[in-house]
């Protein structure tokens, strides 16, 4: 991992739509007056005919980009996490979700990482309210390499896809030749005390941990979790076999997110306690955002203190 060298999903997010729009015609972007923060606007500037700027109308923007798929388009659609998850809901289940279009809803400014806009704009709950619909595929990528294949790849998969994506730069932590593969966890170490799995912008902050738990003597293994649904089982079942702790970390609350995916997976195929790190069913707070890390114990010494807990 490149602690020094650091961008955020969002900002790679705008690279590889460029990448991919060069590449394939029948992909269109949509946004809801956010293009700027969202990165989206790095296509706009390169395809002007396949860019449309909705205003603030994110409903509008969600009903418009299913539209474009009944007629073979790939629309990907941007704005605020908040506003896309939120506000839009019922546009996602019943204009995307129930006629299963092949609509990307690529969401920026995710989890308390949006930092000083506060708790109004701090989307918590998007992966609980995403991953209960049907046919919708849920991705948390957690740096620029990772992102960078995902808005790739989700060009060539048919259906709904939900990609959260962080306003905080965060560290490299693959390289560009580094494999992936949708619907499976990445496992980083081979550590037998325990296993933290990870989502999003927190990786970094579980693999800081990791290393600092080794300094203690505790060896333990990290699993970036980029796919929230369909959730990986099998790298779930195989670290709580052969780890002694779990440990989950997000950037979202507890209630609904990535932990709520593994426990519902230990407790239907392999029984084991796990706790879970993240936002306790509380709403954000106005602040920096490596404060607001620290405030609600997601940083890497956090972690470590969580895990050490007999």
């Amino acid at each position: 991992m490149d602690i020094e060298n650091k961008k955020a999903t969002r900002q790679s997010y705008g690279e590889a739509l460029l990448e991919l729009g060069k590449k394939n015609k029948n992909v269109i972007v949509l946004d809801a007056d956010l293009s700027t923060a969202t990165k989206t606007n790095i296509f706009a500037k390169e395809f002007p005919d396949r860019f449309f700027d909705m205003g603030i109308a994110e409903q509008d923007m969600i009903g418009t980009a299913a539209g474009f798929a009944t007629c073979g388009n790939i629309p990907y659609a941007s704005t605020f996490a908040v506003f896309a998850a939120g506000r839009a809901y019922d546009q996602i289940r019943n204009g995307v979700c129930y006629p299963n279009l092949n609509v990307k809803i690529c969401a920026t400014h995710a989890g308390i990482t949006v930092g000083e806009d506060g708790a109004t704009h701090q989307m918590l709950e998007d992966i609980s309210l995403m991953r209960g619909l049907p046919n919708m595929t849920v991705l948390s990528p957690s740096d620029d390499t990772q992102t960078k294949w995902m808005i790739n790849e989700i060009s060539k998969i048919k259906g709904p896809v939900y990609v959260r994506l962080s306003r905080l730069a965060t560290p490299i932590i693959y390289d560009e030749n580094e494999k992936f593969t949708i619907g499976k966890g990445v496992q980083i170490g081979k550590g037998t005390d325990g296993t933290i799995f990870a989502t999003g912008d927190i990786v970094s902050e579980a693999i800081k941990a990791k290393d600092l738990l080794e300094k203690k003597g505790k060896y333990v293994r990290v699993v970036d979790m980029h796919t929230i649904k369909p959730i990986d089982e099998d790298i779930i079942i195989k670290c709580a076999e052969e780890t002694d702790k779990l440990i989950s970390v997000e950037d979202h609350n507890i209630i609904g997110g990535l932990g709520s995916a593994i426990a519902e997976v230990l407790s239907d195929k392999c029984p084991k306690k796990l706790t879970r790190v993240g936002i306790k069913d509380t709403f954000g707070k106005s602040g920096k955002a490596e404060d607001l890390i620290k405030h609600f114990k997601l940083d890497a010494k956090s972690i470590v203190d969580v895990f050490l807990q007999k």
